[in-house]
């Protein structure tokens, strides 16, 4: 007895529809970015590029930047995997539009147009904000540590520096006497006719990691004299006369023997990082609003400690929209004199924790900080809890959507303002994900 199977003939002349188009159902994620982007500015993209004749011909930015955003969204941030999905996934297909630009030319686009999406990132929260998406009555402050683009294993400490360029010296030194030794032996046998300018391999290793140490020591001890100078202290000032009276550590300008720098990214810095333990990272924040949780603003820090970027968050909230949140929600780790009374000046309604969460730690204010003591009775009231209790699921389910959902664990570029604008594309994508969920899907 014969099986009754559906058609199935790969050989037949038309296996595609008319339009590769309408394969994908109409409320697919492609044409919602694709129709975003098209309704957005983007003259800035254009700009960079000249007057080309003919044969000098770019690709589309438009293009572009729809397969970029919808890579990032989908969770591909390799350009060479994105080249190849131009020609494998139908999405990129459409978003493509019968352009394939190899992975160099999609890697120079995401380099060279940097600046420009953190512009994009802007528009697209301003856009939720008139469509009503966006309504800043509660607004969650979190950070969270992500993965620079750099191995811990290439970050050498002050003190390993001192002793590696002392090592450093004296083997370059000897390796000198070795080399001049050589060549006089060379030109007893073979003349001084020969150029004998030739510098050993093994010496030239030497200089550069020479160098490589030096320019790292240098960075450590600069970022050390400006980390002094916001404490008070000068280069003349006495060694050993600190504001308690006792000495100091260290002279002005030195860095903790412990201090590190890498060298792949010397940008970021040593974190801890969950259950990852320590690894090189930066500290990404965002603001999240309460309505259909939108991230309306990003910052980046190389600090592990949140606690000076509220005020940078709440003022790009304001920049991009118009106006400060009526309330918002951080924990402990933005508590502050400072930041209590930044927002009391601000009329920002505040709800930030006293102490750690999990255990109920807190401890007594001091009398003298007026604003910290306001704050830890209002926490203690009930309303207060209540308001609290939304940052849970306001302000760290969008990190989880970036890092496990999108697969957005670790930065692909290097460098302070690379990785700050490409967290805004990030979060560019993320937003774009919620706005179709919201606008498509109900």
């Amino acid at each position: 007895m014969s099986r009754n199977y559906r058609t199935y003939e790969p050989d037949q002349p038309l296996l595609f529809p008319p339009s590769v188009r309408d394969w994908l159902p109409e409320e697919h994620l492609a044409f919602f970015i694709s129709d975003t982007i098209d309704a957005l500015d983007v003259s800035a993209f254009d700009e960079r590029y000249g007057d080309a004749g003919p044969g000098n011909q770019a690709f589309d930015p438009r293009m572009m930047l729809k397969v970029l955003v919808y890579a990032y969204a989908t969770g591909t941030f390799s350009s060479r995997k994105i080249a190849a999905k131009l020609h494998e996934d139908v999405a990129y297909r459409v978003l493509g539009s019968d352009n394939f630009p190899a992975h160099r030319t999609i890697s120079d686009f995401r380099k060279r147009h940097l600046p420009e999406f953190n512009g994009l990132f802007v528009q697209v929260v301003q856009t939720a904000h008139e469509v009503g998406l966006v309504k800043l009555g509660t607004v969650a402050v979190d950070g969270s540590k992500v993965k620079a683009n750099a191995s811990k294993h290439k970050a050498m400490s002050y003190q390993r520096m001192k002793e590696e360029e002392k090592r450093l010296r004296k083997e370059i030194r000897e390796l000198m006497v070795k080399a001049k030794r050589a060549d006089e032996q060379e030109d007893k046998r073979y003349g001084k006719d020969r150029r004998g300018d030739e510098l050993p391999a093994e010496l030239a290793r030497r200089a550069d990691r020479l160098r490589s140490i030096q320019a790292a020591r240098q960075r450590l001890e600069a970022r050390q004299r400006e980390a002094d100078r916001e404490k008070g202290r000068e280069p003349d000032d006495p060694d050993r006369t600190g504001k308690s009276g006792r000495p100091f550590k260290r002279v002005f300008g030195e860095p903790e023997a412990k201090a590190q720098e890498n060298f792949t990214d010397p940008d970021s810095r040593i974190m801890k990082r969950g259950s990852s333990g320590y690894e090189q990272c930066y500290n990404p924040q965002i603001a999240v609003d309460e309505a259909e949780q939108i991230i309306v603003a990003t910052t980046v820090t190389q600090s592990a400690s949140d606690v000076q970027e509220l005020e940078p968050v709440l003022d790009q909230i304001k920049e991009t929209t118009g106006q400060y949140p009526d309330k918002t929600l951080a924990d402990a780790g933005y508590r502050s004199e400072a930041n209590l009374q930044m927002l009391e000046k601000k009329g920002v309604e505040g709800f930030v924790a006293m102490g750690r969460e999990k255990n109920g730690e807190t401890k007594e204010p001091n009398p003298d900080h007026q604003a910290t003591c306001r704050m830890a009775k209002k926490m203690k009231t009930e309303r207060a809890k209540k308001h609290y209790r939304k940052r849970k699921y306001l302000g760290e389910p969008p990190f989880a959507w970036i890092k496990s959902v999108m697969g957005f664990d670790q930065f692909s570029l290097r460098g302070f303002d690379n990785i700050t604008s490409e967290w805004n594309l990030a979060c560019l994508a993320a937003n774009l994900k919620r706005m179709h969920r919201k606008l498509v899907w109900t």
